[in-house]
């Protein structure tokens, strides 16, 4: 098979001969294999595990998303993710990169929030007058 990893602004991962594929979707865990029929499936945040001859396991920590498999070919899409061999490794860089970017999107909302409060305020003053 064929595995494509995209991301919102790049191609993360094109991988060729994969022997199989296990994801985590809103349904549970799935597995893929060469001769599976062609399936959707949204995608929660987790850890993809797919497998090559020449590479051996690779994990990919995943965020939410959406995975489509057509004949020989999976794609995914994603907001982020992260490669690694080792689960320990990957675990660290998951808390480092996602939950430091969570904090400052949580931080990007809370201003937004804000903006979009005081101009409500202000056009509804100015409706009153």
């Amino acid at each position: 098979m064929q595995l494509r990893i995209l991301l919102p602004f790049r191609v993360f991962a094109e991988v060729e001969a994969v022997s199989r594929i296990v994801v985590e979707t809103t349904a549970g865990s799935t597995g893929l294999l060469p001769q599976r029929l062609d399936c959707v499936a949204s995608l929660v945040p987790g850890i993809l595990e797919y497998q090559t001859e020449a590479n051996g396991i690779v994990y990919v920590a995943l965020d939410e998303g959406v995975m489509a498999k057509t004949g020989a070919t999976v794609l995914i899409s994603v907001r982020r993710a992260i490669a690694g061999s080792d689960l320990g490794q990957l675990h660290a860089q998951v808390v480092k990169e996602f939950l430091t970017r969570s904090d400052e999107e949580q931080a990007t909302r809370s201003v937004m929030a804000k903006l979009e409060a005081g101009f409500l305020h202000r056009l509804a003053s100015l409706q009153h007058e």
